[in-house]
């Protein structure tokens, strides 16, 4: 069961852990090019803050973005600001995030994202989460998946399976965790293709099913013909 209020207390936990590890840098840090293909550090950073409000936006039945060329543009035009000026941009739409997060609420609530996506408000804060500690393995400055909370990438491997569940662009796939036949498994992908059996830590799975680190390099291929290649998210 989704709860929102310690999802909440997490994002915090998440979103103080960045904000530290950003505090150390300086502006040509900021100006590094992130892990994330033509994105600087300063898009990424820039990137969660436009994020933040814009979840904002989905709690009060709002239009997430304006539009996508709209997003788009708001993270160009920020990416290049000084360090103190992203960071202040953080904690302040990160508190209005937590702010809105602690009113009381229907949790129960459906809320619309882009493009259609629709889900339950006590989702919204695990959303974030993932926002948050994704993007800050995506910074480079040496936190990586497997310095994730376990509870968050296990949660987040349930997440992505389910996402990429259905594809026609993507073989049946099962994820084990481990190499143990009775480890804890994932099933992902469609129905066409060679079925496709992938072994590895949770971090390792995390990985492929999210673009990020090796891509699942190391995942062993327990059957199938070869590691699937996902397309992006």
């Amino acid at each position: 069961m989704i709860d929102h209020v310690r999802d909440l207390a997490s994002v915090r936990e998440a979103t103080d852990r960045l904000i530290d590890a950003v505090s150390s840098w300086d502006n040509a840090a900021l100006a590094q090019p992130s892990r994330l293909p033509g994105w600087t550090r300063g898009h990424v950073l820039a990137h969660l803050s436009r994020n933040a409000d814009a979840l904002v936006n989905v709690l009060q039945g709002l239009p997430m973005y304006k539009d996508a060329e709209t997003r788009e543009a708001d993270i160009e035009a920020g990416a290049g600001r000084p360090l103190d000026v992203q960071l202040a941009d953080l904690r302040a739409t990160a508190d209005r995030f937590m702010a809105l997060g602690e009113e009381p609420a229907d949790w129960d609530r459906t809320v619309e994202l882009r493009n259609g996506v629709t889900d339950s408000a006590s989702r919204i804060p695990f959303r974030r989460w993932v926002e948050v500690a994704l993007h800050h393995v995506d910074l480079g400055d040496g936190y990586e998946l497997e310095d994730l909370p376990e509870e968050f990438v296990l949660r987040e491997i349930d997440f992505l399976a389910d996402r990429w569940s259905g594809r026609a662009d993507v073989p049946p796939v099962t994820l084990r965790l481990g190499h143990d036949e009775d480890a804890p498994s994932w099933r992902t992908g469609g129905t066409e293709g060679k079925p496709v059996v992938l072994a590895g830590t949770a971090a390792e799975l995390l990985g492929w099913l999210a673009g990020r680190g090796d891509k699942g390099a190391h995942l062993a291929v327990l059957s199938g013909p070869a590691l699937p290649e996902l397309p992006a998210l």
